[in-house]
């Protein structure tokens, strides 16, 4: 055997052309946060955005939150006039989701101390009017008509409030332990008690169960 067989030709190494990178799009929690950093920055444009991409939102989170459709509108302007007003220290390390609903959390909270009152049951027509908007699919009873929003006030404030957040909202559980300041597994334990809490009132409700 020759010396030529047991040696390989000096050759340069072969390089592959790098690909180039692609281009992820960006989910809708990304996509807001990138408007409220162009509204932080003065963008008129991305202001109105902004807004219009989170008002259903937050509208739908503090009329369950405050158990009274009636005031929704309001606080939910009330948030956004305080979101628009701490737009310049908004540094997007959460996303803008979860940062406005803190906010909007707040402002409910302010405006029941203010009223110094126990959250109202509104009229059954305008709980099965805000019902109808979001119903949880993992909850058997629901499709019945019986009102979401006026089960969700029969059950304490603060299952309703994880049980909003994560099931209706869709916030993930972490954001919203984040957002509540407790640890992802009391906001896990208060979405099942508050599950488990909304299939006995649903069975109570039922006449078929009586």
């Amino acid at each position: 055997m020759t010396t030529a067989l047991l040696t390989r030709p000096a050759t340069a190494p072969a390089t592959l052309p790098t690909p180039a990178p692609t281009r992820r799009a960006a989910g809708p929690d990304e996509a807001v946060t990138l408007l409220a950093l162009a509204a932080r920055d003065g963008d008129p444009v991305a202001v109105d955005q902004f807004v219009r991409a989170l008002h259903r939102d937050v509208r739908r989170y503090v009329a369950y939150l405050s158990a009274d459709p009636q005031s929704a509108e309001d606080l939910t302007q009330e948030t956004f006039l305080r979101a628009l007003g701490s737009l310049h220290r908004f540094e997007g390390r959460s996303s803008a989701r979860t940062w406005l609903l803190s906010i909007a959390r707040r402002t409910v909270v302010d405006s029941l101390r203010h009223k110094a009152a126990r959250p109202k049951i509104a009229d059954r027509d305008d709980w099965q009017t805000a019902a109808e908007q979001s119903q949880p699919r993992d909850v058997p009873g629901f499709e019945d008509g019986v009102a979401l929003a006026e089960l969700l006030a029969a059950i304490p404030a603060e299952r309703r409030e994880v049980f909003v957040l994560t099931q209706l909202m869709g916030l993930p559980y972490a954001e919203a332990a984040l957002m509540l300041g407790c640890p992802i597994g009391t906001v896990r334990s208060r979405v099942a008690r508050a599950r488990s809490s909304l299939i006995d009132l649903l069975e109570d409700t039922d006449p078929a169960a009586a």
